[in-house]
Formats: structure tokens, C-alpha cells, sequence
């Protein structure tokens, strides 16, 4: 057994897939400087397409999970620090992905293999060879195998504003925030909701959007930004 085919035979055990379609594999591993532009000669740059949004979407579920109270811009923030070259880099290098590569022996004496960009390229489209050979529980389940680390280790997500502001007032021994409805205009599918929100001594501040939620979160974080000098 030369050493790339071993190589290829690790990347399998540890990714716990033995892939049934093993030209979709080949293909997964194959950087663009074996090919040469030669389309007789398939890469992986038509699957890291599709591995990219297979890792978006389980990164999003995921974190949706770990932070249910986290707001849109926060898990935003959070989901750029696991969707990125760097982070599936650091996964194909546990994968042992490096090794399985097929790459072009004057781009391999440059250092390809060990290029976060090149590594992350064709993570992603392991990502969808899995997707294509097993469905997506087996994508699923290797990203978050092998992207483990990384979620133990998010920076905290930033709290809701509507409880930043909750806090900031109570440390400063004010009472809790008074939201109100102080206009709806729209239909009964698409209302429009103006919301106040006040604090004793305090300018009130308001937002509008199309539910009653979205708005408080406006104006808490519109008295943060006035009185707190926060967000």
C-alpha cells in the first residue's frame, strides 16, 4: 500500500465513512493543480461549493442549539468564527485530511498541503462528498465531530439587549424597563408595531418593526447606545 492510499484509508477510519462512490471521494481530494484546467480531470472546487452551504446551514442549527437566547447579530459574530478557511483548515489537519490530497508535486514543494486555504478548500468539499455519498446526517455528523473544539471554545455570545438593559438599569437601582405599544399601524398579516421604552430620569427611546419583540429589542438597544454607551 503506497502512502497516499494509506493515507485516504486513515482519512476514512477516522471520519468513521467508507465512501461506497469513490471517484466523488477522489474528486473531494483532488486541488486544481492536478488538474491544470483539464476538464477530463475533475477537482474539488465544484464540491467546496456545496460544502459550503452544508456547513453553514449545520453550523446555524448548531449554535441555535447553544444559544438560544443569543440575537441574530450575536450568533452572526459567532458564526464567523466557525465558518471561515482557518477553522476548516484546523479540521482537515484532524480529519488527517493533508495527507489524502492529491496535489501537484511543484505545488506540494510550495507548501499546498499545508496551506489553511487549500486545506479549507477541500474540507468543504468533503464535506459535500459526504453529503452526496451518505446524506446529510453524515455531513452533520462530521462537522461536528471535527468542528467539537471550536464550539467549546466560542467566544460568550453578547446577551440579549433587552436584558443588558434590564442589568445596567438594576445596577444602577433603577426599576425594570417599562415597554409600551405606543402605535400599530399595518394588517393583522403584516402589523407594524412603535415601541417606547422608559426608565425614571431617563429620555425614553423607541423602535418600529413588525412584531412586538423585534421592536423592544430596538429600543433597549437605542437606550443602551443613548444612556449606556453600549452597542
Amino acid at each position: 500500500m503506497n502512502t497516499r492510499v494509506a493515507a485516504v484509508a486513515e482519512l476514512e477510519r477516522r471520519i468513521g465513512h467508507s465512501f461506497s462512490n469513490r471517484d466523488l471521494l477522489e474528486r473531494a481530494l483532488t486541488h486544481r493543480s492536478v488538474t491544470k484546467g483539464s476538464p477530463k480531470i475533475g477537482d474539488n472546487e465544484r464540491l467546496e461549493f456545496l460544502g459550503d452551504r452544508v456547513l453553514n446551514l449545520v453550523v446555524a442549527e448548531q449554535l441555535m442549539r447553544l444559544a438560544p437566547e443569543a440575537t441574530e447579530g450575536a450568533l452572526s459574530k459567532l458564526m464567523n468564527q466557525l465558518v471561515n478557511y482557518h477553522a476548516c483548515a484546523e479540521a482537515a489537519r484532524r480529519a488527517g485530511l493533508r495527507d489524502a490530497l492529491r496535489v501537484d508535486a511543484s505545488a506540494s514543494k510550495i507548501g499546498a498541503r499545508d496551506n489553511d486555504r487549500v486545506l479549507g478548500d477541500a474540507c468543504e468539499a468533503l464535506v459535500a462528498a459526504l453529503y452526496l455519498d451518505a446524506g446529510f446526517p453524515a455531513a452533520r455528523d462530521f462537522i461536528l465531530a471535527f468542528w467539537a473544539d471550536l464550539f467549546e471554545n466560542l467566544d460568550a455570545p453578547t446577551k440579549d439587549p433587552k436584558t443588558m438593559l434590564q442589568e445596567w438599569a438594576m445596577a444602577r437601582g433603577l426599576p425594570v424597563p417599562n415597554y409600551r405599544v405606543i402605535k400599530q399601524a399595518g394588517s393583522a398579516h403584516e402589523p407594524i408595531f412603535t415601541i417606547e421604552v422608559g426608565l425614571p430620569g431617563l429620555e425614553p427611546r423607541t423602535a418600529v418593526a413588525g412584531s412586538k419583540r423585534e421592536a423592544e429589542r430596538l429600543a433597549a438597544e437605542a437606550m443602551l447606545a443613548k444612556h449606556a454607551g453600549v452597542l
